[in-house]
């Protein structure tokens, strides 16, 4: 099963192209569900678990994978299912991904295949929907829906992440102009509150986007208006992300004459040289890796202007 996505290093060709691939499975029913192939480093057979005393009803166990411990998530449970019968079922399979500098394992009731998409056909969940605070976007595949979990808000609602920008850092932005907003681009909620939180801190008012799309949109207006340099101080934003990647939209606003000059920062959950390279390659200004408030902050001021 790990040869399932052997070849996951060569589809960065997508990258840059407003096309992602998306990894489909199961959580015991018929409903399809995906997670981007980036944040996969393999799927593995059932494994054997060992139970922690203390922790997450979420977590089903932690199993050793490749000689690291690695805890293994009931994701069904975690986006509010019914918990998957993890000592019956032996077909039950572990999506194993790397993001937000972690590695866990994501327990599902079967794995499906590999499907490449465009961004653009990829949606915001529609509103209303009983899992919507879960999900980051959703797709057809065959005229099936598929539902893109944020598996950012399912590891926060684990994991105790850092959430406050250092006194020290704080204190180096109090001489900065705030008159400013920091545009924040990204599906998930839980980042977007996160970055917003951090910028904050800093004495910066934050505007928000969902994704690439949107963010355009909202800048072209300004451009229109000449009223860019007055409003934006610079664009942190996502690099995956529905209907226009970060890589796109970074593209995008260096072909604009009037937003050329921006400040563009690009952050990813996924962390890795070859996001270093096409962020260089877009024309970004930095890259960061989700999610650390302190190097947030502190590469905001970097780019911050005095004027």
């Amino acid at each position: 099963m790990s040869q399932f996505i052997a070849d996951v290093d060569q589809r960065t060709r997508l990258v840059g192209q407003n096309r992602m691939e998306l990894l489909l499975f199961y959580l015991g029913s018929r409903q399809m569900f995906g997670i981007n192939v980036f944040k996969v480093r393999e799927v593995i057979a059932k494994p054997t678990l060992r139970h922690l005393p203390g922790s997450s009803p979420m977590v089903c166990g932690v199993a050793n994978i490749r000689g690291r411990t690695v805890s293994v998530i009931d994701l069904a449970r975690a986006i509010g299912f019914e918990p998957l019968p993890v000592d019956q079922d032996n077909d039950a399979k572990v999506i194993v991904t790397e993001f937000n500098r972690s590695v866990q394992g994501f327990w599902v009731s079967a794995v499906d295949r590999i499907v490449n998409v465009n961004w653009e056909t990829v949606k915001p969940p529609p509103r209303g929907t009983e899992r919507e605070s879960y999900l980051v976007a959703v797709t057809e595949v065959d005229s099936r829906l598929v539902e893109i979990i944020d598996v950012e808000r399912v590891f926060a609602q684990i994991n105790n992440l850092p959430t406050d920008v250092s006194d020290a850092v704080r204190t180096q932005a109090e001489e900065l102009p705030h008159d400013r907003r920091i545009l924040v681009v990204d599906d998930s909620l839980v980042a977007r509150k996160q970055i917003e939180r951090s910028i904050t801190e800093l004495g910066f008012r934050t505007e928000s986007r969902s994704d690439g799309k949107a963010a355009l949109e909202y800048l072209e207006e300004l451009a229109t208006a000449d009223m860019v340099d007055s409003s934006i101080e610079m664009v942190i934003a996502d690099i995956e992300m529905p209907r226009m990647d970060g890589y796109t939209l970074t593209r995008k606003i260096r072909e604009n004459a009037k937003l050329k000059h921006l400040c563009v920062i690009l952050h990813s959950s996924l962390s890795g040289q070859f996001n270093v390279d096409m962020v260089k390659r877009a024309g970004a200004d930095d890259f960061l890796a989700k999610f650390d408030p302190d190097e947030l902050a502190s590469t905001v001021l970097k780019y911050a202007r005095h004027d």
